[in-house]
This record gives structure tokens, sequence and C-alpha cells, in this order.
């Protein structure tokens, strides 16, 4: 192992040298190098490991790896020297210790030890602070935060790298500057040009180089198992990075009261991108750690009515029921409190929220309400697409329960958004859902002067068109499945036309807004809500369009084109094997865990895109294990959960309907697996179910079994050999 030179500085190399020679083992990987290797098999998964010091170890690492000795040789070590080696650390805890053992330095200049004193509660604050976006507000207004360091001071050029990250998540974070090209160019070019100036001064920072461009990692690496099919060894591979993802943030971001530091109201969304973990698989720590956060929310003070009592739009206020109760009637279905809290729901909606419009439909007041009070501003009144959020724990259960009462409510509901797609008034096309509708009038689109911006919210790209349209498709969807009425797929079936229609002849000019080829240019997420309609009823009108947005799973399930879906999975397993820091440790908003890739992208940080930096893809994962082709937000048509751990196995569906359904399984430890799973999709009656090993030989049968399905879920028990390819069938008989 090399001893680090702090750029170019001689006595920190010697000094590195000493403390290996002097201090042992553990001191000389903790001062001399940013990463500390090891290698381990865990239960036989063949997984080689390389964890970064420090944020990524237990703290004790950390404090016993002192970095800077207070024996004799401490005194040859220069004030500049131990600044290199603390902006060289590759991790904040690291540089921390470099700083305050500088401070306790007899005899040091009084500014310097002022500042010091400065830097060292900053980076303090970045490490502890409760609330990780902290330096939001001031960001916002300065483009830059303040560490009141002078430029003399020789530890200036380390708040180089604290601000350049807090320029970046904020632009990251603000819909209202990552949303408008120019200013998120704005905001780019003054945290590349911090990281820059860090990277001149700190060469071997490998963080500043990832924000730069140069990846971080992989600090894991997967034993080849020969046998495995090329999709399993990607799909293993993405699954287990996100388990590790979503483990890190437990074991080190979980506080006392359930948060994770970015706010209830962010925290509540990151269960989106654990649910190929959460409710694809059984992971009895991940379902704990969701358990735990969603009761915690939900005795929040704000939320004892059973929604929020804090007023602010609705995109935000049915944030922290929607994203706890949901969740939780997944994982804990049979529990009578989370169903009590779904039905809590549509009682807020009947008697307070909704109300028939003048043309005598059913319809929200406003944006803007809480549990006991709607806000009757009319620049706010407006029912729109975001709105099945406010109860898209109730839909889950309607779906589950067909209850005749909530179809009653929510079919008239939908009638209003029928209507108002059929209608042309304001200039928007026929067929074509507005983003909005006003109350009490129940005119198309909101006080604003065109249909598809209703400027009903402060910050007006969150309900310009399309805005949350695939949120109001999917309850359309739903509707039709539950009724067996025509009329709701009518505004689906326009929209996907309109769609097709522009794939299939994409004008040469950009479309004026509001024009039908305009409104559908935005519908990307139309494609997915006619992938949902088309595994439910077989209908291949749409194949055309389903084809030419290109979903990978749903492709390979149409089409059997195993090519782009190992391709999609390669690029998810490639997105999640570099820069974990930028996925756990440097995250400071929590709604925006997985964006980091998209730094990288067209009009990102650096002048070009960088073509090997992908950005994850947990909702292909969801579909692949579930067999859901959408996502399982609204209408999830999830036909299994796996129950067993998410690790060392990979699991693909390829048929799933009312009366039947297949997986290939792929379990990659040296031993026999126990499991079982539960399937949700299957009409009562009587199954058979066979498990066959296949290879370039054929399938050979080694199980066939009989069961009964009586209810919406059922158990079914079985075991996988070792590292050989299966599949597992069930047929009505």
């Amino acid at each position: 192992m090399e001893p680090v030179v702090a750029n170019g500085q001689g006595k920190s190399g010697w000094l590195a040298v000493v403390v290996w020679a002097v201090c042992g083992l553990t001191v000389a990987l903790s001062a001399c190098t940013p990463l500390l290797a090891f290698a381990g098999k865990q239960g036989g998964t063949g997984a080689t490991q390389t964890h970064p010091v420090g944020n990524y170890l237990p703290k004790w690492t950390v404090r016993l790896s002192s970095p800077i000795s207070n024996g004799a040789h401490a005194r040859d070590d220069s004030i500049q020297a131990v600044i290199q080696q603390a902006g060289n650390a590759d991790n904040d805890e690291l540089r921390l210790d470099y700083l305050r053992k500088l401070q306790k330095r007899p005899g040091l200049d009084a500014s310097l030890r002022e500042d010091l004193a400065k830097l060292i509660t900053q980076i303090d604050r970045w490490l502890h602070e409760e609330r990780l976006s902290y330096f939001g507000r001031e960001v916002s207004r300065k483009k830059d935060f303040d560490f009141q360091i002078p430029e003399s001071s020789p530890v200036y050029p380390l708040t180089w790298l604290y601000r350049g990250r807090m320029v970046i998540w904020y632009t990251m974070e603000s819909g209202g500057v990552w949303s408008i090209a120019e200013r998120r160019r704005e905001f780019f070019d003054i945290a590349h040009g911090f990281f820059e100036k860090a990277a001149r001064a700190f060469p071997e920072n490998k963080v500043v180089q990832m924000y730069l461009g140069h990846p971080t990692g992989p600090y894991k690496h997967y034993e080849a198992v020969s046998g495995a099919p090329e999709w399993a060894v990607y799909q293993r591979e993405g699954l287990e990075r996100l388990v590790d993802i979503i483990e890190w943030w437990i074991d080190n971001r979980m506080q006392e009261n359930g948060e994770y530091g970015g706010g209830w109201g962010d925290d509540c969304e990151m269960w989106r991108w654990w649910v190929p973990v959460l409710i694809g698989f059984d992971s009895p720590k991940i379902t704990r750690a969701q358990a735990r956060f969603s009761a915690a929310l939900m005795a929040q003070p704000h939320m004892k009515p059973g929604y929020t009592t804090r007023m602010t739009d609705v995109e935000h206020t049915a944030e922290d029921s929607a994203d706890v109760i949901t969740p939780m009637m997944h994982l804990d279905p049979d529990n009578d409190l989370w169903r009590k809290r779904a039905l809590r729901l549509t009682e807020l909606m009947e008697v307070i929220w909704t109300g028939r419009n003048e043309r005598g439909f059913l319809q929200f007041k406003s944006t803007y309400f809480t549990a006991n009070k709607v806000d009757t501003n009319p620049k706010r009144a407006c029912d729109t697409v975001y709105h099945p959020r406010a109860v898209q724990p109730t839909l889950l259960y309607w779906q589950r329960t067909g209850d005749a009462k909530l179809t009653r409510l929510f079919a008239a509901w939908m009638d209003t958004w029928v209507d108002a797609a059929a209608r042309t008034e304001r200039g928007k096309p026929a067929g074509i859902l507005p983003t909005a509708i006003h109350w009490p009038d129940g005119r198309v689109g909101g006080l604003g002067p065109d249909w598809w911006d209703p400027r009903n919210h402060g910050e007006y790209t969150l309900y310009l068109y399309p805005s949350a349209m695939s949120l109001m498709t999917h309850t359309l969807l739903l509707t039709h499945h539950i009724t067996g009425k025509a009329k709701y797929l009518e505004p689906i079936r326009s929209m996907a036309n309109a769609r097709l229609k522009y794939r299939s002849r994409p004008p040469k000019k950009q479309p004026a807004p509001g024009t039908e080829a305009w409104c559908a240019s935005e519908l990307g997420s139309i494609s997915s809500v006619i992938a949902k309609y088309r595994f439910l009823t077989g209908n291949t009108e749409f194949d055309e369009l389903i084809v030419r947005e290109r979903a990978p799973y749903v492709r390979f399930r149409l089409h059997g084109d195993i090519g782009s879906l190992v391709s999609a999975l390669r690029n998810n397993a490639e997105a999640l094997r570099v820069n974990f820091e930028g996925y756990t440790s440097e995250v400071r908003y929590t709604d925006r865990v997985l964006r980091f890739p998209a730094l990288f992208g067209e009009n990102g940080i650096v002048s070009e895109p960088v073509v090997t930096i992908h950005s994850p893809n947990p909702s292909l994962l969801y579909s692949a294990v579930t067999g859901d082709p959408g996502s399982a937000g609204y209408f999830p048509l999830n036909a299994v959960r796996w129950l067993t751990p998410p690790r060392n196995i990979a699991a693909l569906v390829t048929e799933s309907g009312p009366n039947q359904f297949t997986a290939e399984l792929f379990h990659f430890g040296r031993g026999k697996r126990s499991m079982s799973a539960e399937f949700y999709l299957l009409d009562p009656g009587k199954y058979t179910l066979t498990i066959a090993t296949r290879d370039a030989g054929g399938q050979k049968s080694l199980v066939t079994d009989e069961f009964v399905v009586q209810g919406r879920r059922t158990h079914i028990f079985f075991e996988l050999p070792p590292r050989k390819p299966c599949v597992l069938h069930i047929r009505c008989r």
C-alpha cells in the first residue's frame, strides 16, 4: 500500500510513512488512504466488498483511527499539509477529525483558530444537522452559502466542496430551477466552478471528482455463477445494490422519531423507490423500517384527524397520508387500523372536499385543503389530475374489495373528468383531459389565460399540462375495471390515439401549446396505463403504441424481446454499481435520492454528457419481479410477492393473469432455498403448480402440486435448487 502524498507535500508523505510504521495498521489505513478494503462472503452470495472509510463504517473505526498523532512527529507536520490532508480526505468525518486536531495545536494564529472554529461548526452541521437541507433557503437567495471565512484564510479552499454540494443539491430539489433550462444552467455553472476549484486544490478527493463526472466505486463485486441467465445476473445485482442503499438510509439516517432528515413531507416519498424490494420481496428489516416510519408520521399532531391540518396544495398535503398508508396496505393488508385510515379519506372527500358544481358533476372544490378546511380563493378553486393522491390508499382498498359505496363515489367523480375530456371549450382539443377543472363553474382549466396552465399554485409548473396525468388515467382505468363501463376508457383511448398519431407522423415544427399535437407530445405517460389495459383485457388495439414507447419489460412480455430487457437491466445495474455516495451520504433532499446521475446528462453539470453514468430504474425491477407493467402507486397489477429476502435471487414474471402465472427463477446460493410466494391476481378455483429446471436440453420437472384459490391472496410454499435456472408454472385446472 502506497502512502498518500498530499498535493506534492513531502512532509505529508513522510508523515504517512512514520504513521504506518509507528502507529500500526489501523491508523495507517485511516490516515494514509481513503479506502479500507476487505473481502467477505455473505451467506454464499459471492459478493466481495470494498467500503469507504468514515461515513460508511461504524463511528468507532474513525475514532480509533486518529489521523494526526499527538506524539513526537506531530510538531513536524505543517499547517498547510494538514489542510491538504483534510481536503483530500474522501469523507467528512475524517476531514473533521483532521481539523479538530489542528485546532488544538498550541500557538495557532488567532484568526486561523477562529476560521477553523467556523469551518468545523459547518462541517459538523453537514454531518449531523437533523434537517439535511438546512442551507436551502440561503442558497435559494444567494446561489451560495456564506461560511463567514475570508478568502485569505488558509482553510477557505475547504469551503468550495461544501458550497458546490449545497448549490447542486438545491438545484436538484427546486422545481423552479431544475425544470427551467436557463436557471438550471446558471446554478450548475456556479456549482461546477466550486468543484473545479476544489479539485485543483485537493486533487485526490474522490468525492469532488465524482461531481465532475468521474465515478467512485464499485465497492462490491459479484462472483460469476455458471449457468445464470444474463437477465438474472443483472437483476440480482440491481436488487442487491438497491437494498444496500435502502439499508444505508435505515442504518445511518433514521432518527429517533422515525424521520430520515428530509422532513416528513419528503421522507414519506422514499417508499416509492423502495418498491421493488419492499413489496416485491420480504425483507424484515426494510418492512420494519417502513412500518415504524408510517406509524410515526400518522402519530404526528398535524395528522391526528387522519389527514394533514397544514394548508398547502394537494400534491403536498396528500403525501403525509398517501405515502404512509398505501405501503402499509401492501405490507400489512389484514390490519384493520390501516383499512380505517384509508376509509377516513373518503369521509373527508364526501363531507368537506367535494361538491356538485354548476354543471351537476361531483368535483373537488379546491387545490388547497386540509382535514378540516377548504381554501376558497378563486385562483386555487380547482380539481386537478393530482387529486387522486388525496385518496390513493382508498383507491387501492376499492380495487381489492369492489366496495359498492366507494364505486358510487369514485364513479361520480370520474364522470366529471370524462365530461371535461370530451369538451372543446377554451380551445382544448376534444378527447384530451385537462389538468384542472375550476370550481364552482366546472369549466376547463383555472383562472389563467390558457386552459393548459391553470395558475392555481405559486410554482406554476406543478400543475402545468400534463402535470400528474398518469394519476388520473390510472384512476379512470380502475373505474372501468370495477364498473365495466366503457365510458371511463374514452379519455384514455382518445389520448392514446393522439399519441400514436404524433409518434407515427411527428410534425416538422414544434406544435403550438394547447393543440392536439402539442398535448400528444407531452403524453409519454399514457403508455403505462395502456400497458395495464392490455394486460387486463388482452385487447391489442394499442400494441403499436406500446412498441413505439419502448418500455423494455412490456416489450418482453408482448413480443419476447429479451435483448431490450437485458440491456435495460444492465443499465440499471451499472447505474447502481458506481457513485454509492451520490445515493447515500451526499443526498440532502430525501425526495431526490436517486436523482444524482441526472447531473451528467444533457445540460448537466459537465460540458458533455457522461454516457457511462446511467440513471437507476427501480420501476423496471418492480415490473420484472411482480409482473406489473406499470407503477405500484395507482391501480397496481403486481401478481406476486416473493416471500424471501431480496438477496441472492432473481425472478422474472413472464406471464400473469386471472387463471395462469409463470416466472423464471434463479437462486445464486450454494444450498437449497426454501421460500414461499403470495399471489394476488388468480381467480378462485383449482390450480396445478409445477417447478422445473431449464437447460439446453429442455425442462425437467422437479415438483408438481395442486392447490385451491379461495380469496384474493394465496400462499404457496416451495423449494428452489441452487444455481439452476427454474420455471414456476401455475395453471387453472
